[in-house]
């Protein structure tokens, strides 16, 4: 007989973007809403409007000013902050951002996502950064792609593959720095992960157990970066998962973008999935047999890799989940507003927009 009812802790999502203004308004009370309580945040720049940002967070200052504007719009949301890897970042602001309790830094490789211009082509100019922060217990938060070249062969099915090396060197030349891939999407990475070691950890997201390249091709929404590769990819991503393995753990990487910037020419990388984080894991995990698993990936595995603890009044928050039949239908778009006018930005597609959903949060913390 199926279970019908789970309880969980509240969720630990290690790899979200809230963006700022309106867009941040109307997102981050969404984080409660979709079970999580932990929240990991990547880069922002609060004067900028631009998808993921420019110039990028890479001071400790800044880092806390926008931990304050989230923690004002979710109480019940413990936030733990990143900086941009760049050539502004210095050994004293690791130490700084450190005794601050800033939990990591983030680098994308130059040209692989939005705005990601300004990004790392060399990683060894870096290695003095990279010893402070294993000196200080800082993570590093890696987006495992390297850009396109038609020269090279190289393009967005296998870019996160051919970035793989870069990842073992790093761990090699610094085997105590915690190393997070993000948003893993290939089975290449899950066996490089699983290879290297107890300092080495992987966040995969809910759109990547379920898409693959024929799902995003054309589909605006489902479009992000890295893509969704092969079957043997999800395959291997969805093994992962189901067997429990505890350095792999919850990163949605949602990424709201108006619907204006994703049904263009040029649609903008990122998938939302943030008001329904635990309903929609609830799904795929149920429909891989694995619904035991759920509770470590989207709960535990994440916080025990990075040491990291929720806010005391809220460590042990549960949430309840049901099943719903077919009665809950995914909403076509969430509507951003403004002090409660609608928003010039207009509104936001979640991921599977229109669908039914068989899993609902029907008690909350």
């Amino acid at each position: 007989m199926s279970q019908d009812t789970i309880t969980l802790p509240a969720a630990a999502d290690f790899h979200l973007h809230l963006r700022q203004d309106e867009m941040m308004r109307m997102v981050t009370p969404m984080v409660s809403k979709g079970g999580v309580s932990l929240a990991y945040i990547m880069y922002i720049n609060s004067k900028s409007r631009q998808p993921n940002l420019r110039p990028p967070i890479s001071n400790t200052d800044q880092a806390l000013a926008y931990k304050k504007e989230l923690e004002q719009l979710a109480p019940n949301v413990t936030f733990y902050m990143t900086l941009y890897l760049s050539p502004e970042l210095t050994i004293e602001e690791i130490r700084k951002a450190s005794k601050a309790g800033i939990a990591g830094v983030k680098s994308y490789p130059r040209g692989v996502t939005t705005n990601s211009d300004g990004g790392i082509e060399n990683y060894e100019v870096y290695y003095p950064i990279f010893k402070a922060m294993e000196e200080e217990g800082m993570v590093l938060n890696l987006h495992g792609e390297i850009p396109s070249d038609a020269e090279s062969d190289i393009c967005v099915m296998n870019a996160e593959e051919r970035f793989l090396p870069q990842l073992e060197k790093l761990h090699n030349a610094f085997p105590n720095l915690k190393i997070v891939l993000e948003h893993a999407t290939s089975k290449a990475a899950v066996e490089l992960v699983k290879r290297l070691g107890d300092t080495v950890g992987c966040t995969i997201t809910v759109h990547h157990l379920q898409l693959i390249v024929d799902d995003w091709a054309g589909q605006p929404h489902h479009f992000c970066k890295p893509v969704a590769k092969y079957p043997h990819d999800r395959s291997a991503l969805q093994e992962v998962v189901s067997s429990g393995h505890p350095r792999f753990f919850l990163g949605t990487d949602s990424a709201p973008h108006p619907k204006g910037t994703k049904e263009t020419s040029c649609a903008h990388a990122g998938v939302f999935t943030t008001p329904l984080v635990l309903p929609y894991l609830a799904q795929i995990f149920d429909s891989l047999g694995c619904l035991d698993k759920l509770e470590n990936f989207a709960c535990h595995f994440g916080k025990s890799f990075y040491g990291l603890s929720q806010k005391p009044e809220f460590e042990n928050a549960t949430v309840t989940l049901a099943r719903t039949g077919s009665e809950l239908v995914v909403p076509d778009e969430f509507h951003i507003s403004q002090d409660g006018q609608p928003s010039s930005l207009g509104t936001v597609v979640p991921f599977w927009a229109g669908k039914p959903l068989g899993w609902q949060i029907v008690k909350d913390f």
